[in-house]
């Protein structure tokens, strides 16, 4: 293993614990404006319809993806010192 992987997997699972805290809390609000309920509903939700439960699973999931791409991106751009290009 080289030492950039060594590095990189601590980093990596920080990332993961980081990015899950983040997206968890935006999911919160963003499901509190569009819904106006405190709580999201979940697969295990009978009380709630299949649109509800749906929609609140790919809100979520759209979350998730988007803050895992910025960070991860984020991170492998620093230390590549790399540029972004648009």
């Amino acid at each position: 293993m080289s030492r950039s992987d060594s590095i990189s997997r601590p980093v990596s699972a920080v990332l993961g614990l980081a990015g899950g805290l983040i997206a968890g809390a935006l999911f919160k609000q963003t499901w509190k404006l569009v819904s106006g309920q405190d709580d999201a509903p979940d697969a295990g939700d009978v009380e709630r319809g299949w649109v509800e439960v749906l929609a609140a699973a790919a809100l979520q999931g759209a979350i998730v993806g988007g803050v895992k791409a910025a960070l991860n991106h984020g991170y492998l751009v620093r230390r590549h010192g790399g540029r972004e290009s648009s």
